[in-house]
């Protein structure tokens, strides 16, 4: 089997960072709290990951920066961005789909 590319599938915190900015331009701060919000509490986003992640899918061009006041930066989701969280959304569909099939 070959290696998957960089970005090829989204880890569940890359899902739900490109889920947060689906709802609109959010800063960092923003976004975290909408992930844990969205998941009840089952995911908190420390910094650390969250700022690689932002830093990563900024380069990627999943997002984009359109706004830096007071040194707080608010990002939107680009049509990159938007067509790999629909990307994602199918193949796990897909998964789901496929566990239905099982033998009950």
């Amino acid at each position: 089997m070959l290696p998957k590319k960089a970005m090829e599938t989204l880890t569940e915190s890359m899902l739900y960072l490109l889920m947060a900015f689906t709802e609109g331009p959010l800063c960092g701060t923003g976004a975290a709290a909408f992930i844990a919000g969205r998941s009840s509490g089952r995911i908190i986003m420390g910094p650390a990951t969250l700022y690689t992640l932002l830093a990563r899918f900024s380069e990627q061009g999943y997002i984009r920066e359109i706004d830096c006041t007071k040194g707080m930066r608010t990002y939107e989701i680009t049509k990159k961005g938007r067509d790999a969280y629909d990307a994602e959304l199918r193949r796990l569909q897909t998964c789901l789909d496929d566990a239905a099939k099982g033998s009950h």
